[in-house]
């Protein structure tokens, strides 16, 4: 007989499953009320007395072995399903990990300058902590020129010939002493001014300039290459260029892109009129030439500056220059299947 429960022992040794049907069949077979090893308890009063000690002792290692198998088995098949419910199926594709959204200004910074790139102009960036020179006096801004007044200015205190750039102008002002024409350059970045914050007003924004100098330069290149950036940025090419006066072109002016009355928008952004205004532009001055070291009789230029920030409004519909400086994340999660 105990020959028999130790073949019992072997068996329940070897058995091995990971599923929980056949572990529970498993369990009952062995430990059941009507199992294996209830048979052989019942046949403990029939077995000589020289040999109940050996059978006794038999019988235990079987139920002990049968229990830990059981035990064993299902603390498997608990550790596998939690692992399944923690990780899935670890054989399917990972999920694509959340991506960030570009900023309206990076978006549109990245567009004009995609733009230009394509006829030739470079990027140059320079400090938003400017000296005098080259934020006024060398674009015929000298001290106690009236037109200072056009841009109200951040001074540092404690030296009153330093301050925030009021324009990345003075960007194109340090390319031009270190670099020999023909110059053709694009000049993105913050500037800042003095000025009260309102929703179509910041005391910081974004300015892209551009500067062309080389021999025979006209106005007629420089309009070519406004309806050019019109066309390819908002898919306009009628433009009109209005007189106007900046210090450091001669002639300067304002440019308008028609932008159409197609809309109720339409209709507010232009005020009735059709036509949206810009940027500025204009032929550099002979002075700022003189100024940076090169030769106005040999060369001309022109130049043209134009709000990022502002297209960014207009491009997106966006009614708040504010909002593009609050960080909220329910606004720039918007932009994320932007370019």
């Amino acid at each position: 007989m105990t020959e028999k429960i130790k073949e019992h022992i072997a068996l329940v040794g070897q058995f091995n499953s990971d599923n929980a049907s056949e572990i529970e069949a498993f369990r009952i077979k062995y430990l059941g009320k009507k199992g294996i090893l209830n048979d052989f308890f019942a046949e403990f009063k029939s077995v000589p007395n020289e040999q109940k000690k050996e059978f006794g002792q038999v019988v235990n290692q079987l139920k002990v072995a049968a229990q830990d198998k059981v035990n064993q088995l299902k603390e498997a098949l608990e550790n596998s399903a939690s692992a399944a419910h923690i990780y899935g199926d670890l054989t399917r594709p990972a999920a694509t990990a959340p991506i960030g959204a570009r900023h309206p200004i990076s978006i549109v910074k990245n567009q004009i300058i995609d733009i230009f790139s394509r006829i030739g102009f470079n990027v140059s960036e320079g400090p938003e902590i400017e000296d005098d020179w080259h934020n006024f006096t060398a674009l015929n801004l000298p001290e106690y020129h009236p037109a200072r007044d056009m841009q109200d200015t951040f001074f540092i205190q404690t030296d009153p010939d330093i301050l925030l750039r009021t324009h990345t102008s003075s960007v194109q002002v340090r390319y031009m002493e270190e670099n020999k024409p023909p110059i053709r350059t694009i000049s993105p970045g913050r500037v800042y001014r003095n000025e009260a914050i309102s929703a179509r007003s910041h005391c910081f924004f974004h300015q892209l300039e551009g500067l062309y100098i080389d021999k025979g330069v006209s106005f007629a290149d420089l309009k070519q290459t406004l309806q050019y950036f019109t066309t390819e940025m908002f898919g306009k090419s009628r433009i009109r260029l209005r007189p106007s006066y900046f210090p450091f072109t001669e002639p300067s002016a304002e440019v308008d892109v028609y932008w159409g009355l197609e809309t109720e928008t339409d209709h507010k952004m232009t005020k009735g009129t059709g036509w949206l205004e810009i940027m500025g532009c204009g032929m550099v001055d002979p002075n700022v030439l003189q100024n940076c070291g090169i030769d106005p009789k040999e060369y001309s230029g022109f130049a043209f500056g134009m709000g990022i920030d502002r297209i960014a409004l207009l491009l997106h519909q966006i009614p708040d220059i504010r909002m593009l400086s609050e960080n909220d994340i329910r606004f720039l999660d918007q932009f994320k299947s932007a370019l």
